[in-house]
């Protein structure tokens, strides 16, 4: 059985990109932006290819680089570990006539968990906690109420995709890292608000 997306749901999805790299400008030249604009573009993690080209362009990105290729390394046990603990907290979620049911809408959430944690390593890569799109986040929190997606759920997702991310380093670094992934939290809780 496969999902069916209404037209407004389609109409949605493609403007639902929330990262922006606007107020990088800033700080960095437009050929470090583009870097990561093309990432983005293409939908996926810096690669070392990438990572080593900023450090080439912007010498004080070397340690952050470096934090942000630990995380998509780990990228997929951190996304299963973060799914493991949602479904232990709401453990009938995927069963028939709930929120993450049929198997196809739950896949689609433990994707929008790989995508948070993409975007996020985009900002700690950046050295920039504020990486998101205003824009891409309304039509984020549109889709998702088109979709019915269960927000306290995806709220907790995330909350334990940064404490099992977060235990990859240091505490110093913990400190350091937690905004990143706080941005991204507060700006989902908005949605709640709507």
């Amino acid at each position: 059985m496969s999902m069916q997306l209404s037209d407004r749901a389609k109409q949605l999805i493609p403007l639902a990109r929330i990262v922006s790299f606007a107020t990088w400008k800033d700080l960095y030249s437009d050929e470090v932006i583009s870097i990561f604009q093309q990432a983005d573009d293409e939908g996926r993690y810096l690669t070392d290819e990438d990572l080593e080209m900023l450090k080439n362009l912007a010498p004080d990105t070397a340690k952050s680089g470096e934090k942000s290729r630990l995380l998509r390394e780990q990228a997929s046990n951190l996304v299963a570990e973060a799914r493991e603990q949602l479904l232990i907290h709401f453990p009938n979620i995927t069963a028939p006539g709930n929120d993450l049911y049929p198997p196809e809408r739950a896949e689609a959430c433990w994707r929008d968990f790989w995508h948070f944690l993409r975007c996020i390593t985009y900002g700690i890569a950046g050295k920039k906690s504020e990486f998101t799109s205003q824009e891409g986040l309304k039509n984020m929190q549109l889709l998702y109420q088109e979709l019915q997606v269960p927000l306290s759920a995806m709220i907790y997702g995330l909350e334990e995709l940064k404490m099992v991310s977060l235990q990859q380093f240091s505490k110093e670094e913990k400190d350091g890292l937690s905004p990143y992934f706080e941005h991204l939290i507060s700006a989902l809780k908005q949605f709640n608000q709507a």
